[in-house]
């Protein structure tokens, strides 16, 4: 896992040591530094697409060391369980579900999709037990962007959460391209920030045909629970943006837990370019990309497309596998220059999220306007 950056830049804006908070040394309320290693507790997170999960069907997925069991009631609605059956550890999953109950395979117990216990076929008239109050742990879960979201928290209900991604259109076509990487998820997250690397990892015939590093100018703002690089005249010089004709307006957005969102627009044409990164294990992360479009011309390139993205989402891939193995030798970092505030911002909105929760108070966003200028 990830320990704290250490950061020597002198126009950045440091993070306390582990053990330490913003306001000064560690003491007694400071955050647990081990809570800065691990993926935020109470956030959505996406397991995978909604046409996935049908009726009658059950999917086990791993979300942040949890296997959850996902699936769909008689009247559509989602559910996640927790994955194990609590008399004996049975996976749920492998049992049967009728769109009502799941039966474990192991002793037939059988619960509601509200996780409580309903019938263990095995008692003898003999046994006074009350089974009702035997519970699975049940998961909040909702559907958005075509995408199923769940949120792991084991706290208290009510709690302050960053929202899930919207479309904010109607698509007339998608594709979407999900690969499992071998690191870590804070790791995986800066990829989503990190504008340095795309001139050296994603250097492309199709995407980057340049080869000379050219100076960027780029403004951010805060947006709840995270920062967005505001809309922008972009190059045409890519063939994916001549296909939209014009010259398009790209904005992007970051926001916790490790969501980016790239709207893309061009008159009427809008093409939305999302990236979800999900922790399965401590070492391994889901990386999710979806391209949503509204112009029905750019069906037929589908074909096309997803190849090339694959190939995109490959090299984050192994890139990001190699340079874990660097971590796990030696768990720091140096961020520096411009270039790399916005992983600095990941660290500080994750910080302040983990403050609020453990405070119990609103989220307050600690970031500012601010103009960034690096090379890529």
């Amino acid at each position: 896992m990830l320990d704290t950056p250490r950061v020597p830049a002198p126009s950045s804006d440091p993070l306390p040591k582990p053990g330490a908070n913003a306001a000064g040394p560690a003491d007694e309320g400071a955050l647990d530094p081990e809570a800065m290693r691990q993926p935020l507790p109470n956030a959505w997170y996406c397991v995978g697409r909604a046409e996935d999960l049908r009726a009658g069907k059950l999917r086990s997925v791993p979300l942040n060391g949890e296997l959850i069991v996902l699936g769909r009631e008689t009247s559509g609605a989602p559910f996640a369980l927790r994955d194990r059956c609590p008399h004996r550890g049975m996976a749920l999953s492998l049992g049967r579900f009728d769109g009502d109950a799941l039966t474990c395979p192991f002793h037939g117990w059988r619960f509601g999709t509200d996780g409580r216990c309903r019938e263990v076929p095995t008692l003898s008239a003999a046994d006074a037990a009350d089974f009702s109050k035997i519970v699975v742990q049940r998961f909040p879960v909702v559907e958005s962007a075509g995408f199923v979201w769940v949120n792991p928290w084991l706290g208290a209900p009510g709690a302050e959460t960053p929202e899930v991604p919207a479309l904010g259109f109607e698509p007339r076509g998608s594709l979407v391209v999900a690969l499992e990487v071998e690191a870590s998820f804070d790791l995986t997250t800066l990829s989503l920030v990190d504008p340095g690397h795309v001139a050296f990892v994603h250097d492309s015939w199709w995407f980057r045909p340049s080869k000379e590093l050219k100076e960027k100018v780029k403004r951010f703002a805060p947006v709840p629970y995270g920062f967005v690089m505001t809309s922008h005249a972009t190059t045409t010089s890519s063939p994916v943006y001549r296909l939209l004709g014009g010259v398009p307006e790209v904005e992007i957005e970051f926001r916790l837990p490790g969501v980016r969102l790239e709207r893309i627009t061009a008159g009427e044409k809008r093409v939305a370019n999302y990236t979800f990164a999900t922790p399965m294990t401590p070492n391994r992360t889901l990386l999710t990309n979806a391209l949503y479009w509204n112009i029905p011309g750019l069906n037929l390139l589908k074909p096309v497309a997803r190849p090339l993205m694959r190939q995109f989402l490959t090299q984050d891939q192994q890139v990001l596998q190699h340079a874990q193995k660097g971590l796990d030798r030696k768990p720091t970092m140096v961020l520096f220059g411009q270039g790399d505030l916005p992983s600095q911002w990941y660290f500080r909105l994750k910080r302040e999220a983990l403050q609020a929760a453990r405070d119990r108070r609103p989220f307050a966003n600690p970031l500012e306007e601010q103009e960034l200028r690096w090379r890529s």
